[in-house]
């Protein structure tokens, strides 16, 4: 499994998704249904999605900390 840092190239929103589908082997466009899907549901989809986007790094970033 990858580490976890938003991609600079499949990004739609914040890369979110794009990292979350790489880190569990999946595409990004199913990550991406699925939390559509999860959004009918009731809960805090988008702030669980904006505290991701501010807490996963950039990959850049995370490329130059090491």
């Amino acid at each position: 499994m990858s580490s976890l840092a938003r991609p600079t190239n499949d990004r739609m929103i914040g890369g979110v998704c794009a990292a979350l589908a790489r880190r569990f082997g999946t595409s990004a466009t199913t990550m991406r249904v699925i939390f559509l899907v999860s959004c009918l549901l009731p809960g805090p989809q988008f702030l669980l999605y904006i505290a991701l986007w501010i807490l996963f790094p950039s990959e850049g970033k995370a490329r130059t900390a090491w």
